[in-house]
């Protein structure tokens, strides 16, 4: 394994650091007051569509699209270190240079699945960041980290498909900009577990689609929404099916891959940015007539953190690198290895720089509040914990299979 930069990824390093310094973090407090004038949680700020424009005449958009047609061409290994920097600042830099998710995955699928009518008509408004688009697949009334659980029908009726049933955490759907939903249904109930499942493409403003509310996260509404959406005989042509009958689950699985190591790289650029708060104020302010980072314990803190980040960012490397050589299938333990460790290691070190920061870090004075609440629901998007730690256990277990009887048992499932 060789970890070190190609050229190319450090001449976008070195463009994006440029941008995240000149335009990203001086907007950060222009964002926050055009936010704070419009009186509403979902506003789209104007500052968004200036930086937008900046990224694309520095040639900083779509970073994260592999295929150079559709966006720069770089592997994960290369796009790591660029995530890394947007996630310093998640919300203005993944979307000024078109990298947010849920987006990314949704282009990736419509490049993989989609039909020539699908790239059309959405793909490529979505890589011009002229609309944005949402992912519907998790539902209130069943535990969704068990995708096979999925309730909402998809029935066909001659040359339509009709969807009935109610998602929830459907990120993106309330963003002023969101015109198409993809959406995850069960075909065939009584099929073959992972065969019950189907995509569809469907635009927002199909009849029968109801947005019922967004959902706050630790009080926080996310700009973008995290909505509850029901649907209701909604009718689209057999045409908005992606790939083929039964390929929902394994859509989901090479769209859910990229998109958690994409995660991953911007929990560490959070984590950064709260590890560099955290030294800034322990050294600015004092407590007992000496500076708060002269304490021990708070020296302890910086320590752990700077090793627990290297490690973390090692694995996200080592996985990023597998997912370029092996393929994602073959890197299925790593991703699920670091999608548990990154957040909670993001989690340690935000939660002790809100600590330095006292009853500042809890206020909206500092992004750190804000960085807890995202990095914790990180522990739940894209699967949750438990389910990433079966996956390895499982594959562990697998290694004793053959020479002990009863984990064979165990682990045949």
């Amino acid at each position: 394994m060789n970890f070190e930069l190609t050229h190319r990824a450090k001449d976008h390093l070195e463009r994006v650091a440029a941008f995240m310094d000149e335009r990203i973090y001086p907007a950060e407090s222009i964002y926050e007051e055009q936010m704070r004038e419009s009186g509403n949680p979902h506003f789209h700020p104007p500052i968004l569509e200036e930086l937008k424009a900046e990224a694309r005449s520095r040639g900083l958009w779509n970073l994260f699209h592999p295929d150079p047609e559709w966006g720069a061409g770089l592997t994960n290994a290369e796009y790591a270190p660029l995530a890394e920097l947007m996630g310093r600042s998640p919300h203005l830099a993944p979307e000024a240079m078109n990298c947010s998710a849920p987006d990314t995955g949704n282009m990736e699928v419509l490049t993989l699945f989609g039909t020539e009518e699908h790239q059309e008509r959405w793909l490529r408004p979505l890589l011009a960041g002229e609309i944005r688009s949402a992912f519907a697949m998790t539902e209130p009334a069943v535990a969704s980290s068990d995708a096979t659980n999925i309730q909402t029908r998809i029935e066909r009726d001659g040359d339509e498909y009709v969807i009935n049933g109610r998602k929830w955490w459907t990120s993106n759907a309330l963003h002023r900009n969101c015109r198409v939903l993809i959406v995850m249904g069960k075909t065939d109930p009584d099929g073959p577990a992972h065969r019950r499942q189907s995509m569809l493409v469907v635009p927002l403003d199909t009849p029968g689609v109801t947005i019922v509310r967004g959902l706050p996260v630790f009080g926080y509404q996310d700009r973008e929404g995290h909505a509850e959406v029901l649907f209701e005989d909604v009718r689209v042509p057999a045409s908005a099916l992606l790939a083929g009958v039964g390929d929902g689950f394994m859509i989901s699985q090479a769209r859910l891959g990229p998109g958690r190591i994409h995660h991953c790289m911007r929990s560490l650029g959070m984590a950064e940015r709260a590890l560099d708060l955290l030294c800034r104020r322990a050294l600015e302010r004092s407590t007992f007539g000496k500076p708060v980072a002269e304490n021990a314990n708070v020296q302890d803190w910086i320590a752990e953190a700077r090793i627990e980040l290297e490690m973390v960012r090692l694995l996200t490397m080592k996985t990023a690198w597998l997912m370029d050589t092996v393929g994602n299938r073959h890197a299925r333990v790593e991703i699920a290895a670091i999608k548990v460790a990154a957040p909670q290691v993001a989690l340690k070190v935000i939660d002790r720089a809100i600590q330095v920061h006292g009853g500042g870090g809890v206020s909206d004075d500092f992004p750190l509040a804000y960085f807890y609440a995202y990095q914790r629901t990180m522990r739940l998007a894209d699967g949750p914990d438990e389910v990433h730690k079966r996956t390895i256990a499982q594959r562990e277990l697998r290694r004793w299979a053959q020479s002990v009887e009863r984990p064979a048992e165990l682990v045949s499932r």
